[in-house]
């Protein structure tokens, strides 16, 4: 951890829960019976599952520094890790398109956005600003963006709709840019989530956790840098709060004071989780996390790929999660709980090939 040539296991665990709990509130027994803090929010607001995605956005943002650093101690250079930048984010936004066409490559009926082609766009804007740009100037242009994005969603006027209402979908710029200006199939129908100009804040919440990140290089004591997590952390929490009143808390439109506060949560489940493995080292308790984190892209994928085996009935001509569901409501199992032990088994049916590849040392990076 002194060097940036030493692997943070507390990075790859925490990157590795961020994709189980992914994997589990994406992969329900039944959608019909979910457990409330495994849904995400209906508009404004905040639930256990609006923690997911932001805090994986961040330690993508703490993995660009780490990574890129320590490739450009071994003499690669700029040009060398611009082209590796480009290339992994195109790589990763084909796999999403990838995810979105499978199994029935219904090339008229396109999702150009999504979770991993957010990740791609993240992963490129961040990259090129550390290769391009001093840590200040990546402080300025993320709080630039929080404070022109909650300026033009809160004061812009809307052409055809006036001013912006952020209390409902519809009436902001984001659904508005989507709406007019976004091809190919929406996830809300009107507007996406994972839209045009939500992308802007959501490059922040990867550039706040570049900031996290030169904390974890630096030259400094472990102590210190934990106590500068700490405190990046608790003003990121205070200044979200403050800013809610400004800007609803909202994970659909990346809201500011969700950039924000999101921001802090990271920061802290990092800083915990820097001290648990790393300095107490309590990596072992954390094993298939750690399976999950290593390999995190392939396993999220390969989620999307078995969704055809497990969900759909177009394999075996009945659906298995319905008929686990079914079972399972017979033997008098509550709903909402059935529906989570399905998650959870599907959890592990993933971690049997992740965990092959990791017990090889074979590591996908796209």
């Amino acid at each position: 951890m002194e060097n940036s040539n030493t692997r943070l296991l507390s990075l790859d665990i925490l990157r590795g829960l961020t994709i189980i709990l992914m994997i589990i509130v994406n992969d329900p027994g039944s959608w019909n019976h979910v457990y409330a803090p495994l849904l995400h929010a209906d508009w404004n607001g905040l639930t256990p599952t609006d923690y997911v995605f932001p805090t994986f956005i961040f330690i993508v943002g703490v993995s660009i520094v780490l990574s890129l650093t320590k490739q450009e101690e071994k003499g690669l250079s700029r040009k060398q890790l611009v082209q590796k930048v480009l290339w992994r984010s195109f790589k990763i936004y084909l796999v999403g398109l990838f995810l979105w066409f499978w199994p029935s490559f219904d090339f008229g009926r396109i999702r150009w956005v999504g979770v991993l082609p957010r990740i791609a766009v993240v992963f490129m804007v961040c990259g090129l600003l550390f290769l391009y740009t001093k840590r200040k100037a990546q402080l300025i242009i993320a709080s630039v963006i929080l404070v022109l994005y909650w300026l033009v969603m809160k004061y812009l006027p809307i052409p055809g709709i006036g001013m912006p209402d952020l209390s409902e979908p519809g009436k902001n710029w984001a659904n508005y840019i989507d709406q007019s200006y976004l091809p190919g199939y929406l996830w809300k129908k009107t507007w996406d989530p994972e839209g045009i100009l939500s992308s802007f804040p959501a490059v922040t919440s990867g550039l706040l956790g570049m900031m996290a990140g030169f904390i974890l290089i630096s030259k400094a004591e472990l102590k210190d840098k934990l106590l500068k997590l700490f405190l990046m952390a608790a003003t990121l929490l205070v200044m979200g709060d403050f800013f809610q009143y400004l800007m609803p808390i909202n994970k659909s439109i990346w809201s500011s004071s969700f950039v924000l506060i999101m921001g802090g949560i990271s920061c802290l489940l990092l800083a915990l989780f820097v001290y648990w493995v790393d300095i107490k080292g309590h990596a072992d308790r954390f094993k298939m996390a750690q399976v999950f984190g290593m390999n995190a892209i392939f396993a999220y994928t390969l989620s999307g790929i078995f969704y055809t085996i497990f969900y759909s009935k177009k394999l075996w001509g009945i659906s298995l999660s319905a008929t686990f569901m079914d079972q399972a409501i017979t033997l008098g199992v509550a709903p909402k709980f059935a529906s989570l032990v399905y998650a959870l088994l599907y959890v592990v049916i993933l971690w049997i090939p992740t965990y092959q590849l990791f017990k090889r040392k074979i590591y996908i990076k796209l």
